[in-house]
């Protein structure tokens, strides 16, 4: 697979249960993962229901795709939006999907991407339910997107965000080499191995280093790998 910021992602959008008031921020950390070559927002366009996403389609080269709601209670939005997802996918033009919603009933779509070898990287609010958020490669919480200060964007405590002790002194352990050091990226992708919905920001940390050395119960320090470069290792501390 390409590097994450050379991937190809296929951007869908559940506007119907995504909240348009963090569409600039979402495009911008999606930015973080790769390019969003197709953009596209479900919904049904003719009602009020979407009009806080109408400014951001032109904005930000997002293509609305109708779909009415033929059936009171059916979301017809839901199945238009898995039936793209996989012709998309057959094309074999995209490394990941980035699927915006907080329902469930995307749980299994995400998990056939990811069967398919696609990433699947999921942004829904801290509602989400468990099973969608651990049939993605990467959850992001959007609350944590929202432009304010990094204590107020914390989710730590909310369903899906486990104990940071517990998960980080696991990934540091499970990790580590025989003198109880471990590199800091190991250890990153261990705790998304585990957690899809691990983000240092979801703790108030902008980056897993800062958070790592807030923590009295970790020792860090700073390797130099030659040409000026350096890298982080961390354990926990006898």
């Amino acid at each position: 697979m390409a590097t994450p910021n050379n991937d190809r992602l296929a951007v869908l959008i559940d506007a119907d249960n995504a909240q348009a008031s963090i569409a600039e921020e979402l495009v911008a950390e999606i930015a973080r993962y790769g390019t969003a070559s197709v953009k596209r927002a479900y919904g049904d366009w003719t009602t009020q229901h979407l009009t806080g996403w109408k400014k951001h389609l032109h904005k930000f080269a997002i293509q609305p795709v109708q779909q009415f709601s033929y059936t009171t209670g059916k979301n017809s939005t839901d199945a238009s939006l898995i039936i793209d997802a996989m012709d998309l996918l057959h094309t074999n033009n995209f490394d990941g999907f980035c699927l915006v919603s907080s329902d469930s009933d995307f749980t299994r779509l995400a998990t056939r991407l990811r069967e398919s070898g696609a990433t699947v990287y999921g942004f829904g609010e801290k509602k989400t339910p468990e099973p969608f958020v651990s049939a993605c490669d990467k959850f992001i919480y959007t609350e944590i997107l929202r432009p304010q200060s990094a204590e107020k964007a914390a989710v730590a405590g909310s369903p899906g965000v486990p104990p940071l002790g517990q998960i980080l002194r696991t990934a540091i352990e499970a990790t580590s080499r025989d003198d109880g050091w471990s590199s800091l990226g190991t250890v990153g992708k261990a705790l998304l191995n585990s957690h899809p919905a691990f983000d240092a920001r979801n703790y108030g940390y902008a980056k897993l280093s800062e958070l790592a050395r807030k923590q009295k119960y970790v020792e860090v320090k700073e390797v130099s790998t030659g040409e000026g470069s350096s890298a982080l290792y961390v354990r926990i501390k006898p």
